[in-house]
């Protein structure tokens, strides 16, 4: 089959809804881990909005990200035959992310995720719906971007590293998800040793390597390298971002926000398809992570995950602005 689509991702789209809360406290330990959201138990909370945002997910996310980027993308996902699924077709189509290989499922409902919002602040109240898992006929894409899948998956990421061992020129970006990250590495092995470029944030490198107290940077991306990927990009929330190509450790700062972050979701998956995506137009890994950061500043300045993502001019209009010290640094 031809070599139809620059990138495309593989994992899940969902609806998001944001309860805006205002009246509720987070309580974090001394050294602000370990946070919680606090509401009044058997009490009627007030809220100030409920906004839908469709068509979301990593994999969505991705596919978006690639399109406004100039890139021809698409997504392999599952939907319901509902009007949740009609919407997400409609919001990706609006996108210019091919929907072809959608799999609408009628005994299904498509994944719904209700996101209490407080402060600049998320926490996600996820239900997966348990799709039968097939991969299409995709053809020859230059990558793929593999992503969050549901807990009953192993099956269908052996499916297709099939498909990648039979078409080898595709090239492989690999985010997990929460059910691929407690998978652990062993029984996604074989991903980890096809995949291209690596992403995840600290903690879940160490839920992944199943270490508990580990501080130091290079030796954890070093680890996380040594399970296959040729290189590995590790974030850490509004302190940066580390990558290692198996030569040099860089760091990335976060581009400075223009204005206060309005709500946080999303910035992960427009930092990590961002890079991929600034990759496969020919930009170095230093400049694909400067591009990263500058669209994860923008889309915290909107709600949801993507209404703030950037054109390319857009990004090179803020790298053009950016701050004598905007660089990616060797450590």
């Amino acid at each position: 089959m031809e070599n139809n689509y620059d990138i495309i991702a593989i994992g899940e789209t969902t609806i998001d809804a944001f309860i805006r809360l205002k009246d509720a406290s987070v309580h974090c330990d001394v050294n602000k881990e370990n946070c919680q959201i606090c509401i009044a138990f058997g009490a009627k909370i007030p809220y100030e909005s409920v906004t839908e945002v469709p068509a979301v997910g990593n994999a969505a996310n991705a596919g978006v990200v690639a399109s406004r980027l100039g890139l021809k993308s698409a997504i392999v996902a599952n939907i319901g035959k509902d009007r949740n699924g009609d919407l997400c077709v409609d919001s990706l189509k609006k996108d210019k992310v091919s929907t072809e290989f959608l799999s609408v499922n009628i005994d299904r409902s498509t994944n719904y995720h209700y996101i209490l919002w407080f402060e600049d602040e998320r926490t996600i109240l996820q239900k997966h719906s348990e799709f039968p898992y097939k991969l299409p006929s995709i053809g020859n894409p230059k990558w793929i971007y593999l992503t969050s899948l549901g807990e009953k998956s192993i099956e269908y990421h052996n499916e297709i590293m099939e498909y990648l061992n039979k078409n080898k020129d595709i090239r492989v970006a690999f985010q997990p998800g929460i059910f691929q990250i407690k998978m652990g590495h062993e029984k996604l092995k074989k991903i980890y040793r096809r995949t291209e470029i690596f992403f995840s944030n600290i903690e879940e490198a160490k839920t992944i390597l199943n270490i508990e107290n580990h501080d130091e940077i290079k030796d954890l991306l070093k680890k996380m390298h040594e399970l296959g990927p040729k290189i590995v990009v590790l974030t850490d929330g509004i302190r940066g971002s580390y990558a290692y190509d198996g030569k040099e450790f860089l760091f990335m700062i976060p581009y400075p926000d223009p204005k206060p972050p309005l709500e946080r979701t999303g910035a992960g998956d427009a930092f990590s398809s961002t890079v991929v995506s600034a990759i496969i137009l020919g930009k170095t890994l230093p400049e694909a992570l400067s591009w990263g950061s500058i669209n994860a500043m923008s889309v915290v300045q909107e709600i949801g995950a993507q209404r703030g993502l950037l054109s390319k001019e857009k990004i090179e209009e803020y790298l053009k602005n950016a701050p004598e010290d905007y660089k990616t640094k060797k450590i």
